[in-house]
């Protein structure tokens, strides 16, 4: 496997964000998610003692796909600030992170909260 991967980028406080992660296994197939629950977690700093934000992560294990999203209500919650992220998967016994990265946080232009 090739965990963890990683992907930055910017979000508009207050939008709805969502990506896909479609995780393969070393020979390029797809990795069985069947039995894995994931969470998608968003902090202030690495570690412990960053302040954390759960975010939306659903498995969909017919297409061995995870949805994760921002949702505007959790959205309004970030400053104006970079934080970072992580998005794990279980089983009970193992335990993978698939992707991590940063978030810069910016005002949107219309709207802005």
């Amino acid at each position: 496997m090739a965990f963890p991967g990683s992907y930055s980028f910017n979000y508009y406080r207050g939008d709805t964000f969502e990506f896909v992660i479609r995780p393969k296994t070393t020979n390029g197939s797809a990795f069985n998610l069947t039995g894995f629950s994931a969470t998608f977690t968003v902090a202030t700093t690495r570690g412990p003692t960053g302040i954390q934000t759960v975010g939306t992560a659903v498995v969909n294990n017919s297409t061995n796909i995870i949805t994760c999203t921002i949702t505007p209500a959790v959205g309004r919650t970030f400053n104006l600030e970079n934080y970072v992220y992580d998005v794990q998967i279980s089983n009970g016994v193992q335990i993978y992170t698939l992707l991590t990265g940063s978030i810069s946080v910016l005002n949107d232009i219309t709207g802005a909260v």
